[in-house]
Formats: structure tokens, sequence, C-alpha cells
């Protein structure tokens, strides 16, 4: 008999839209940004995909257009819909981090509005954290991660090297008067309160990849 393989947690947003210049637009989880990973990891670890309000997670439909070119995200939309159309609510999820190897947050605008101060999202962080497990995200991911903090009060990205959507890339994309705050800024301002931290980053849009306190 093959092994068990270990529980991992993936969350979404549930995060439906913002307003722009007045007008209401699409938000939620970006398509490629949960595609690649799922299917990246899906071999190797039982996936449990959650979300704040759990059911259906709110797709940002703008990022079907993008990913009109990207045929391992169009596949993953065309036959996957059962993953984020059926989610587990967070709450019911914060009793249970014994059971997995870490969390993962899907990025998107979404979590910049209700995963930026979700408790029980932050319950989880800590416990997985404090367990010497894995917390990851990204793009606008850590926004789940900014505010969280540890059982000695100070936040989770304190004294680490910290990534995520840049305030350039916000500025260019066309977002940045719609967000609540701006992701680079509040992680930078975190992430300084203990020496060693600060926001890190690479060339816009470039993939760049920051592993935090102790090798995780």
């Amino acid at each position: 008999m093959s092994p068990t393989k270990p529980k991992f947690l993936f969350v979404l947003s549930s995060h439906t839209s913002y307003i722009l210049n007045g007008e209401p637009h699409p938000s939620g989880w970006f398509l490629p940004e949960f595609a690649h990973p799922f299917n990246t990891l899906e071999e190797k670890v039982d996936i449990v995909i959650a979300s704040p309000q759990g059911g259906e997670a709110s797709l940002d439909s703008n990022s079907i257009t993008y990913a009109k070119g990207d045929e391992e995200s169009m596949e993953f939309y065309r036959t996957r819909s059962d993953l984020w159309k059926k989610t587990v609510k967070l709450e019911d999820v914060r009793g249970r981090t014994k059971e997995f190897a870490g969390v993962f947050y899907v990025g998107g605008h979404g979590p910049m509005f209700d995963l930026a101060h979700h408790e029980a999202s932050h319950g989880i962080i800590r416990d997985l954290w404090e367990a010497g497990k894995v917390v990851s995200a990204v793009c606008h991911g850590p926004a789940a991660l900014v505010n969280a903090k540890l059982s000695d009060g100070s936040y989770l990205v304190a004294g680490s090297k910290v990534n995520g959507f840049t305030n350039r890339e916000e500025v260019a994309f066309g977002t940045a008067s719609a967000m609540p705050f701006m992701l680079e800024d509040v992680l930078n301002e975190h992430a300084r309160e203990e020496d060693g931290g600060e926001f890190v980053s690479g060339d816009m849009w470039a993939e760049k990849v920051v592993v935090g306190k102790d090798g995780r």
C-alpha cells in the first residue's frame, strides 16, 4: 500500500468586486495562480480548498481573459470548476490545522479585501507556522499574511524577507486607487519591525521567490 499523502491547504478569496473610478469591477482569485500551483502539487499532496465564506469562491473573470494564451490554465478552468465551487469554510478548518503540512494563499485582488483581516485565517496561519509548517502565498496572496500575528503578538512577517505585488505593478495595472492599502507598503512596514526584515522585489512582472524565516 502506498504511503498516505500529506494534506495541504489552498485558500481562495470569496470577495467578488471592488470599485474603480466609481464602477464595480470583478474581483476574487486569479486563475493562473491557482491552476499552476495546484497542478504542480496535486500528485504530491492531498489538497483541500477553502475560502472565507465556503461554497463557490469568486473567480476573477478578468483572469480568464488574461490566461487565454495559457493552455494549462484554460484546461484547468474548463475541467476543474468543482474545486472552487465547493470550498470548505475557513472557520471549519480552524481547529484542524494539525492535519495539514502547510497553507498556500492564491493571489488575485480578493485577498486584499477579505483575507487581510480574517480572524480564522490568521489563526490557521499562526497555528501552522508555530508548528513548523509551511506558510506561502503568491502575488496578492501575501495580503492574507500581512496582518497575521504570532502568539507573542509579533507580526508573522517581522524580520523576514517578503515579496508580493509591488506598488509599481499596482499602479501599472491601474488598480492602486481601488485598493484598501498598498501591499508592498504594509508588508515592508511590518517586516521591518524586526532586524533583517524588508520587502524585496525583482523587475516588474518578473518571477521572484522569497524564502522567509527558518527556510520556510
